[in-house]
């Protein structure tokens, strides 16, 4: 018996192999879960087959600025699973042109499409999955330290992941007395295509391990394993919080010093 066996989980924002998702569904699938999925129109040559090598039943496409699109697929859901144990949220976006240069010249319709896409999906899927979520279950997103200081480039990310943050503490209240837990892993960065296009990331990426206490980068594995954990009854009565799995980056005040011997 695996820690999700008999749990009905849907992973929203399936990608690619090397999406928080895919690192997700993989701890899920090793502990037993029923595993439904939802992907961006734009990404189903990637995602479907992802979905299907794994002989999901449940495999659809959604786009997250359509109220109608989500109703319709929590109404696919409810009749496929009858009750859903997890809901996971993995969604995020800004147009390009608004992840490089100074954050006061994001667009204020390059603004609204973050906080939508980014933010509120989370709280219209929360609505709409609400009706058939099981007590005991958990709802999941994914956040990043650039909520909470200047990220280069992030701009209106971090902006929107500030808004996610408060809108998990907001949820898990709202859930709290129906027994559903809500929190976020905030993940150090990962080479997913939504950080690919944020103007210097391979720099950060590549500079990251040594200014960590752990000297390591993570890994979608590693986000997985704790998704895990939050969606389990191993965190009963824990709600409302945002999880690091960044190796402690966000514990520092400062960079380490250079270890000895090197350049």
């Amino acid at each position: 018996m695996g820690l999700l066996s008999g749990k009905n989980a849907v992973i929203f924002g399936l990608a690619n192999e090397r999406s928080i998702a895919w690192g997700i569904t993989q701890a899920f699938l090793a502990q037993g879960a029923n595993l439904g999925f939802s992907y961006a129109p734009v990404m189903e040559k990637y995602a479907l087959p992802l979905a299907e090598s794994l002989g999901a039943k449940f495999v659809e496409a959604c786009d997250v600025a359509s109220d109608e699109q989500i109703e319709a697929v929590a109404a696919k859901a409810k009749d496929h699973f009858g009750e859903v144990d997890i809901l996971v949220h993995s969604i995020g976006f800004a147009n390009k042109d608004e992840l490089q240069g100074d954050f006061y010249n994001t667009s204020r319709a390059g603004f609204h499409l973050a906080m939508d896409i980014s933010v509120y999906s989370f709280v219209a899927l929360a609505r709409a999955f609400q009706p058939f979520m099981r007590r005991g279950g958990a709802l999941l997103t994914l956040t990043y330290y650039g909520s909470l200081k200047v990220a280069p480039n992030y701009n209106v990310m971090g902006v929107a992941k500030a808004a996610l943050e408060s809108a998990t503490r907001y949820l898990a209240a709202d859930f709290g007395p129906q027994g559903i837990r809500v929190n976020a892993i905030s993940a150090g960065p990962l080479r997913t295509l939504a950080a690919m296009g944020v103007t210097g990331f391979r720099d950060m990426h590549r500079n990251f391990a040594e200014r960590t206490p752990l000297r390591e980068n993570i890994t979608i594995e590693d986000v997985g394993n704790a998704a895990l954990y939050l969606c389990s009854s191993m965190s009963a009565h824990t709600t409302g919080e945002i999880h690091y799995v960044d190796s402690g980056f966000s514990i520092m005040a400062a960079v380490p010093a250079p270890e000895p011997g090197a350049e």
